[in-house]
């Protein structure tokens, strides 16, 4: 991870290797906390922030889930944002907010630990890989299921949720993949571990629905209306592991990922980038 000057970290900016917190910190022991990823573009007219209003309205919406009381406006996020791009200096990036249960009380109830928040900035490539953007990556199905939404509720993106997709994506690895595809406790497709999930057939684009304990996607939602304003039918429902082995073209979105093209399924084939996904 590549260093920058500053984080913003309550309200302050304080240096990169003064950002801390205490080893009692709430968030470190049970996973309290909701975070965001954004991406910043060099554009010609300047730095542009891919959606920030909609990340950082995410965030609090996450906090309110997990009835944690943020202490800053969504506008002073935004702000802090901007700002903190200003004083890295940096012309893109990618931006990791993060809000948590902080130093106070230890144990399973939270509602005495103050909310801390921070964010930080820094330059970060292509998630999956630049061969992975340009050719597709291989994934695989994964043993361990998406999380059911009455054990823990998908719509927030919270720190602790996502040991279940460490260990989709550490088994993917010790398995020579590149990315788990993670399916649902109904057994159908839900999304990769990090990332929404798109198949496209016979040039129509199916994706699997919010009930699937799927994350609602920034990026997958930019990805939807952009692809209905080119032409293309879009349909969310229930997929399932077959859909998969005999997609024309698969594609995953996220903010880190951004629009990563897969070309092989447990060892099916799938191909290289469609022209769908190259149009996207």
């Amino acid at each position: 991870m590549e260093k920058v000057e500053k984080i913003w970290l309550n309200g302050e900016f304080v240096d990169w290797d003064k950002a801390q917190v205490h080893v009692l910190t709430h968030a470190l022991h049970y996973g309290s906390g909701v975070f965001e990823g954004i991406r910043a573009y060099e554009t010609p007219s300047g730095t542009a922030v891919f959606r920030l209003t909609e990340h950082m309205e995410r965030l609090m919406d996450s906090a309110r889930i997990y009835l944690m009381p943020v202490p800053y406006s969504t506008e002073e996020l935004i702000n802090a944002t901007k700002e903190l791009i200003r004083v890295n200096k940096l012309k893109s990036c990618y931006i990791r907010p993060i809000a948590f249960r902080g130093y106070g009380e230890m144990g399973l109830n939270p509602l005495n630990s103050p909310v801390d928040v921070a964010i930080a900035t820094w330059s970060w490539g292509t998630y999956l890989g630049d061969e992975g953007l340009k050719n597709g990556i291989r994934a695989m199905i994964s043993s361990f299921s998406r999380i059911d939404p009455n054990s823990l509720p998908p719509a927030a993106k919270a720190t602790g949720q996502y040991i279940n997709s460490i260990l989709a994506k550490m088994e993917a690895i010790y398995s020579n993949y590149e990315e788990a595809i993670m399916l649902d406790s109904r057994g159908f497709v839900s999304e990769g571990t990090g990332e929404n999930l798109f198949v496209v057939k016979n040039g129509v684009i199916h994706t699997p629905s919010t009930s699937a304990s799927i994350l609602e996607g920034i990026t997958r939602d930019t990805v939807i209306e952009l692809a209905k304003d080119m032409g293309y039918e879009v349909v969310e429902r229930d997929l399932v592991r077959s859909d998969l082995f005999l997609a024309d073209e698969i594609f995953v979105t996220g903010t880190a990922a951004e629009i990563t093209p897969i070309r092989e399924v447990d060892k099916r084939e799938i191909g290289k980038p469609g022209p769908v996904t190259t149009a996207l």
